[in-house]
């Protein structure tokens, strides 16, 4: 076993705002100072910015990601009844929002090298209950879209991208979050665009489903005191949107970053035994959330996930944290035993959480640092 030169870990978001620090303190103490803490031109600001970045007319602030998504299938009216199908393989607010309207999610397989949704199996999964699809662009890679649209556009299907991993990823050089009806993020930590606290956003060319947004984001809210339907309070605050503008001006060299630092993992990974390293689709330029890497257990006696925390607990002992994103699909978990899914069902998908670590994977990331992640990887595997 070699031994760690230092502790690396799996994201360190304290180095990004060391960089910026000496401008976010300036911008904060403004946004305190003006007493204008919620909404206002510091957050019309961000929104007109976001939007532009994004190519859309429109984008509408709002508290979290798991809010966009809920937001944008009120907007569109969906609810008892409807059914939306998504990927099992994912964070559980892209289901949860389902549920939230009162919605069945139906759960997909997913792609064996992109671990993004299997867009066969949409198609065989589309019923006259179905009213969109919620495709995931998981780890920061972008699903086929063109392939999608053209799927949803012929069942009149509605598109609502989640986005919460992906800022700044693209298809056919069309930013994620712009192709679709609508296209929710996340400003999480920890995400490629993150505040320092919640927050997320909705992107839309739509304007009549902008103005449905902005209403419902605000209690229902048409005018002052005056509601007509229930709405939520979800708004985005002056300090997390002043200090989102100062970092989205970073945002493509971070990713610039992130490209390479997954360029380099790959050239010295892809041919490992015991590794299968990801892979992205021609016409997608992914921004690399994380770098995710399968641990085969191909050849091996034993569980899969058993082999794979096993390596996991290695690589902390030399100083290299990873994570696993997820360990457990939303198909067979507690919360929608009632759908019926059973193991063995979506067997891309149970594989995959039983295989996936995710490698350290931030800007800053050195390539000292990642000689030792892979020497250790190595290691452990060897």
């Amino acid at each position: 076993m070699i031994q760690s030169v230092n502790s690396i870990p799996a994201f360190d978001i304290k180095q990004q705002y060391s960089t910026i620090e000496a401008e976010v303190s300036a911008a904060v103490l403004e946004v305190l100072a003006s007493g204008r803490y919620i909404g206002g031109p510091i957050v019309e600001g961000f929104e007109q910015q976001f939007a532009a970045y994004h190519q859309v007319s429109n984008c509408i602030a709002c508290n979290s990601g798991t809010d966009a998504l809920y937001l944008a299938l009120r907007a569109l009216e969906i609810g008892a009844g409807d059914e939306i199908i998504t990927t099992p393989f994912t964070f559980v607010a892209t289901a949860e929002v389902i549920s939230a309207v009162g919605a069945k999610p139906i759960f997909v397989d997913i792609d064996t090298t992109t671990f993004n949704l299997d867009l066969h199996q949409v198609t065989a999964a589309i019923t006259p209950q179905t009213k969109a699809i919620i495709p995931v662009h998981l780890f920061g890679q972008p699903v086929d879209m063109t392939a999608l649209m053209a799927i949803a556009q012929s069942h009149n299907l509605a598109v609502i991208e989640d986005c919460a991993q992906s800022t700044g990823a693209s298809w056919n050089n069309q930013k994620v979050g712009s192709i679709g009806h609508i296209g929710c993020f996340s400003f999480y930590p920890t995400k490629n665009l993150g505040g320092c606290g919640d927050g997320g956003a909705i992107t839309t060319n739509d304007p009549e489903l902008a103005t449905k947004l902005r209403v419902l984001k605000e209690h229902g809210q048409t005018k002052q005191y005056y509601y007509e339907e229930v709405g939520v309070n979800s708004r985005l605050d002056a300090i997390q949107a002043t200090i989102l503008q100062i970092k989205l001006r970073h945002l493509d060299t971070w990713n610039q970053k992130r490209q390479a630092i997954a360029a380099y993992y790959q050239k010295f990974l892809s041919q490992v035994p015991g590794i299968v390293t990801p892979q992205e689709l021609p016409g997608g330029v992914g921004v690399w959330n994380q770098y995710t890497i399968r641990i085969s257990t191909e050849g091996r006696n034993g569980s899969t996930a058993t082999y794979r925390d096993s390596v996991r607990s290695q690589l902390q002992e030399q100083g290299v944290s990873s994570m696993v994103y997820y360990p457990h699909p939303l198909h067979l978990q507690p919360v929608y035993q009632h759908l019926g899914y059973q193991p063995g069902q979506l067997p891309v998908t149970e594989l995959a959480c039983q295989e996936v670590l995710s490698l350290p994977m931030f800007p800053e990331l050195t390539q000292e640092q990642q000689d030792q992640v892979i020497y250790a990887l190595k290691d452990c595997l060897s």
